[in-house]
């Protein structure tokens, strides 16, 4: 008896600390939670970010603990570390799949990839991102499709849409640029053949005629008349009003695009601009 009743007695005891420390921590947690938002709020997000990430360390399994995970993502992608973002993106949807806000972290990953892009010289210059590489572009095309996909409902649906036509429109420019490119190189086959992709994968795009036009340059220069008329006739049947095309439908001098002199602020800027 004298062994329960001791036994009872340190139950009890522990129990009364218990409930002493469990506020305190909850007052903890809940003031580094209050932080972190007014980091946010204030547009502060580099803060905000190191304020997550010790409340999650803290506390990682804290009644904040989900929607922390969930505005790291935001603070990541605002402070401009898009590869953090889609990271803690990634981890937020593989954590929690079944989450009711799991359609944000999709779309917070497109908007990471879709902003990557953007550099110091962009400010500055008239640059035409339609001219380097489109790797970061791309992944935000799948990480918008997968929410427009998975969540057709979504509020953030119609935009993930809409950006979805901008990076179509911006992929099927630059695969017209290359060929344009292949085409002052002398690489007819493979600028007829890069036109002959925007046509056949990038219809609905404003660079359809564009492409139709390369081709038809293309078949021309190769000798490939039959194609090069086939082509035209497809040109000046859709698009009669196509700046490449003359009076009387056809093709204009082809010899602007091949022998095409590159202006200074070309070449300085590697091709870039002008």
């Amino acid at each position: 008896m004298r062994f329960i009743a001791i036994t009872v007695s340190i139950l009890l005891l522990t129990a009364c600390a218990n409930d002493e420390v469990a506020p305190e921590i909850e007052s903890t947690e809940l003031k580094f939670y209050q932080a972190a938002q007014q980091s946010l709020r204030s547009s502060n997000f580099t803060d905000a970010v190191d304020r997550l990430q010790q409340l999650e360390a803290r506390f990682p399994f804290g009644r904040f603990s989900d929607q922390s995970q969930l505005e790291i993502i935001y603070a990541y992608y605002k402070s401009q570390q898009p590869e953090a973002a889609r990271a803690a993106a990634d981890r937020f949807i593989r954590l929690h799949p079944q989450h009711p806000n799991i359609d944000y972290a999709y779309y917070l990953k497109g908007m990471a990839s879709f902003e990557e892009d953007q550099n110091f010289l962009e400010r500055f210059l008239p640059l035409n991102p339609a001219t380097r590489d489109l790797g970061a572009a791309n992944d935000s095309f799948a990480d918008f499709s997968q929410l427009v996909l998975k969540f057709p409902d979504s509020q953030y649906a119609p935009d993930a849409r809409q950006r979805m036509i901008y990076l179509k429109n911006l992929s099927a420019e630059f695969e017209v640029n290359v060929a344009k490119y292949y085409i002052r190189r002398g690489a007819y086959i493979a600028a007829a053949n890069r036109g002959r992709y925007v046509f056949e994968h990038f219809q609905k795009t404003p660079s359809v005629p564009d492409a139709l036009a390369v081709m038809i340059e293309a078949y021309s220069l190769l000798g490939m008349q039959d194609l090069a008329s086939e082509t035209l006739l497809v040109l000046s049947t859709n698009y009669p009003q196509h700046e490449s095309l003359n009076s009387s439908g056809q093709l204009r001098d082809s010899k602007s695009v091949k022998n095409n002199e590159r202006s200074w602020l070309n070449i300085i800027t590697f091709g870039l601009v002008g």
